[in-house]
């Protein structure tokens, strides 16, 4: 995965394909200690509803700024702290 500026970003599917999404936001959540990251798909972007992926990633000190790793969410706890995160940033954004 690599960023291209900070707004982008081109993920690989499982076939080598890339794709390329919009960055929407990134937070880090005390609670769970991670950090997370959201997506749309570019090609969405002036789309009236648009999917939105969210990720937990790591960016480690000795990585080059372009490259960072995507973990799937995987508990519902984590799920629903990232969802009240989108919800009140999409809110902040909007005022």
């Amino acid at each position: 995965m690599s960023l291209e500026e900070q707004e982008r970003i081109i993920i690989p599917d499982e076939n080598g394909e890339e794709h390329l999404f919009e960055v929407l936001f990134k937070f880090d959540v005390d609670e769970t200690g991670y950090s997370y990251i959201t997506l749309t798909p570019a090609e969405q972007q002036e789309a009236e509803e648009v999917e939105v992926y969210a990720f937990r990633y790591e960016q480690e000190e000795y990585d080059s700024e372009d490259d960072i790793k995507l973990f799937p969410i995987e508990s519902d706890e984590e799920w629903e702290i990232v969802e009240e995160m989108l919800h009140t940033l999409t809110d902040e954004n909007e005022n």
